[in-house]
């Protein structure tokens, strides 16, 4: 299985465009990640892509990512994709044990109130997002409240890194597929 097939799987299960820019937002923050740790950035991206494909028909804690790992292990895609899809939200109770499931977790609330931050800047660009105005939305429980700030403060700390430094690599990482995300500005 290929990214082809990763992003045909994700365009079967997904009619939302803004959850396919997700899809794409996470795949390029894990590809950024998967570099900066020496691992298989095709694997990481593609797990980054498909993390959430089942969400718009299993949008519930019951159904989502359960859903996901079962259709990837039905479609013989491998194990370790189907282990870090179900692992990658806390309601799973699925285990993140290798750096791949830690890192999906970690960026994945991350990547989603990075794009919130950046739609409501001036511009709609990522190129306005900084760590200060991420830090600052945090504090506003108001804002993107459906995104969970525990999350994004546990993946930081479950990969062991400052949450300062872990937001600036985010948003490097989205940078480089803004126009891709719709977030290069207007």
């Amino acid at each position: 299985m290929d990214r082809n097939d990763a992003w045909a799987l994700l365009c079967e299960f997904t009619a939302s465009e803004g959850l396919r820019k997700h899809g794409l937002a996470v795949e390029a923050v894990m590809r950024h990640f998967a570099g900066r740790a020496g691992a298989a950035a095709d694997l990481w991206g593609i797990v980054g892509l498909l993390h959430d494909f089942d969400y718009e028909q299993n949008p519930t804690t019951e159904t989502h990512a359960f859903a996901g790992a079962r259709v990837l292990r039905e479609r013989g895609w491998p194990e370790v994709i189907a282990r870090a899809v179900a692992s990658h939200s806390d309601h799973t109770g699925v285990p993140r044990e290798s750096e791949m499931e830690k890192t999906l977790f970690a960026v994945d609330e991350l990547a989603g109130f990075v794009t919130a931050v950046a739609l409501v800047k001036p511009g709609r660009s990522v190129y306005e997002v900084d760590v200060a105005s991420v830090r600052k939305k945090m504090k506003d429980k108001a804002f993107a409240r459906a995104v969970s700030r525990d999350e994004i403060v546990a993946g930081a700390a479950a990969l062991g890194v400052d949450l300062d430094a872990h937001v600036a690599a985010v948003i490097e990482a989205m940078k480089g597929v803004a126009d891709v995300l719709g977030l290069a500005g207007t």
